[in-house]
């Protein structure tokens, strides 16, 4: 239960990890109101503190929701699977995915083949219970079989959504590097379905969640000890559509595309990049080579990648400030823009595509609109560097009813400064500027649609340069509110919650207006018809690029 006359938390929950979850810090209201009602604090999620260490220096956390499928018996091959259901089918799954058993010990087969208990310590990484409270077997998972993947330190955390339990269930431990970002694919056939960039570069692709009856296999692992690249990875991304195709970026501006059913070995090597400053792309010379593909993105690291919901394009900021966005098919550079100032970190889609959120060093949240090619917004309202947004493509605006297109956009970012923003974006009631001010002069505005007042399109693959403050509309939030003491990583919403993580790994859970306040049946139901009817972005939050 949450007590919001004094904004202090309470619950009756008999295990201490939930107890640990009211231990809110002081000055942090566990509330805060918008216009649509109030948002709950209802538990939190966080890294055990007794297996917390830094071997190899801290990383930024980085929160990926995984939502797995039903998955059809042995005894029903055909049988049609059912999404977010309550069968026993969703249960044994979470049950593969977690490593539950009779006990909370379980072997993980490492790259080599041999199998690794859960004291070994290797390169590949070990999978490891992480909670003295993990001796249950499948009477924890409640079916809806979604759970958080987290990173902070040398490990990667394994956390049930549809729980009040703080501690993880699960972790996998690397001994010689750190994970910085993660990626999963709830659409893979083959089980592996979980890909991790490391700092040392590695590349490592689990397999999480596997089909009935099959037993555990090793990870697969590319750019071993650097063959492809020394630089670490910065943003991981699976290709929609294209099953078994992923996506990892670097520090070093380079981009490699990845094939899973290549093993990866054989010759990797890539032409020397000719001209630094410029977009290209580099083929593998071999048919078995894996990587198949480098893009040289910039010059200076890539921070964030997002690929658009149906994958037609890939959109990259970077520590150059710019924006980019590519026909990943194609191979092509189609737009972009510069940020006001300093680096971009972080990036997200709408979800109908017409509009990216890009957030960085300039404290602004940049609103880009692909039909116009250009920034058609700045979100002012934080007080620090952005590290993540996000469009809530669960939010319907008051207005929209029995409406086929949005006609209102909701999306929150986080930063530095400690504070969730939540803003509306309406494209019809924007102030926008018809031109630049003369010198002078006097800037011209007008309201309505801002694509029959932009000047033509610019030639595709132009780079344009930072507008002027006073070109571009300013919009303000409609909430703003602090919800963690240390700077934050990554914001994510749920049909039921809007997640937000601070970059020391403590994840807090904000319930919607009129959700209820603990897990339901109920509320279960209420997910899963609504995951039914819309398509789930890429959901990965977080920056890994942060004042380090």
């Amino acid at each position: 239960m949450i007590n919001t006359a004094n904004g202090m938390m309470s619950s009756t929950a008999s295990s201490s990890s939930a107890a640990n979850n009211n231990a809110q810090s002081p000055g942090l209201k566990t509330y805060f109101k918008t216009p649509e009602g109030r948002y709950k604090l209802q538990y939190e999620k966080a890294h055990p503190s007794g297996l917390l260490h830094y071997p190899h220096g801290k990383t930024v956390t980085q929160v990926t929701l995984a939502h797995l499928k039903d998955k059809p018996a042995p005894t029903t091959p055909t049988a049609p699977s059912s999404s977010f259901s309550t069968s026993s089918g969703v249960r044994s799954a979470a049950a593969r995915l977690l490593g539950a058993s009779n006990g909370s010990r379980l072997s993980f087969v490492g790259g080599n083949g041999v199998s690794k208990s859960v004291s070994a310590s290797s390169r590949v990484g070990s999978l490891v219970a992480s909670g003295s409270s993990n001796s249950t077997s499948t009477s924890n998972f409640d079916g809806k079989g979604s759970y958080l993947i987290f990173n902070v330190g040398d490990a990667i955390y394994i956390s049930d959504l549809n729980t009040q339990d703080k501690d993880p269930i699960k972790s996998i431990h690397f001994s010689n590097s750190n994970p910085v970002c993660h990626a999963f694919d709830q659409d893979t056939k083959d089980g592996h379905d979980l890909v991790i960039g490391l700092n040392s570069g590695d590349v490592s692709l689990r397999q999480q969640l596997q089909d009935v009856g099959k037993k555990l296999v090793g990870a697969q692992h590319y750019n071993k000890d650097g063959s492809v690249s020394i630089s670490r990875c910065t943003s991981v991304a699976w290709v929609p559509g294209c099953d078994g195709s992923f996506v990892v970026a670097h520090a070093d501006g380079n981009l490699y595309v990845y094939e899973k059913s290549k093993d990866g070995a054989g010759d990797t090597s890539f032409p020397v990049i000719k001209d630094q400053a410029q977009f290209s792309v580099a083929h593998a010379r071999y048919s078995k080579s894996n990587p198949i593909a480098r893009w040289h993105i910039c010059l200076g690291s890539i921070n964030s990648i997002a690929f658009s919901t149906d994958g037609a394009y890939l959109a990259t900021v970077g520590r150059d400030g710019y924006l980019r966005v590519f026909d990943y098919s194609k191979e092509q550079l189609i737009c972009g823009g510069k940020s006001y100032y300093g680096a971009q970190l972080c990036c997200a889609w709408s979800m109908d595509g017409k509009y990216i959120l890009a957030g960085g060093e300039d404290d602004l949240v940049q609103v880009w609109s692909m039909e116009d090619r250009k920034v058609v917004a700045w979100g002012e309202g934080h007080n620090s560097w952005v590290s993540g947004v996000a469009f809530d493509p669960y939010w319907s605006s008051p207005n929209s009813e029995g409406i086929g297109e949005t006609v209102m956009y909701r999306f929150g970012s986080v930063g530095q400064d400690t504070q969730l923003l939540l803003w509306d974006l309406e494209m019809d009631e924007i102030v926008v500027p018809l031109r630049r001010c003369p010198p002078g002069g006097s800037p011209t505005y007008s309201t309505g649609s801002q694509s029959s007042h932009w000047d033509n399109a610019l030639p595709v693959g132009t780079l344009q340069p930072a507008p002027s403050m006073r070109d571009v509309p300013k919009i303000s939030p409609v909430v703003a509110h602090r919800v963690h003491n240390e700077p934050l990583s990554g914001v994510l919403f749920t049909q039921e919650s809007v997640l937000t993580v601070c970059r020391e790994g403590n994840i807090k859970i904000w319930m919607r207006p009129g959700v209820s306040e603990s897990p339901s049946s109920n509320g279960e139901t209420v997910l899963s018809s609504s995951l039914k009817e819309k398509p789930l972005l890429s959901s990965k939050v977080g920056s890994t690029s942060l004042k380090q």
